[in-house]
C-alpha cells in the first residue's frame, strides 16, 4: 500500500483508505468507509441492546 495513493492520515490520525483502494480490492466491506465506491451507508439507528443500555443510563 501507498501513502496517499491506497490510503491517507486524518487530523484524527485514523488511516482513511481511498476510493483506489477499494476498487483495486474488490468488494464492499460494508463497514460504511468514507470513500467506498459502492456508496454503502451504515444504518444510523440504534439497535435493541444500544437502545436499552441508554435507557438504563438515563440518556
Amino acid at each position: 500500500m501507498q501513502k496517499n495513493i491506497d490510503y491517507y492520515i486524518n487530523d484524527d490520525g485514523n488511516y482513511v483508505f481511498t476510493e483506489a483502494y477499494h476498487l483495486r480490492r474488490g468488494f464492499c466491506c460494508k463497514n460504511g468507509c468514507k470513500h467506498c465506491p459502492w456508496r454503502f451507508a451504515k444504518s444510523k439507528t440504534k439497535n435493541v441492546n444500544e437502545q436499552d443500555n441508554l435507557d438504563r443510563n438515563g440518556n
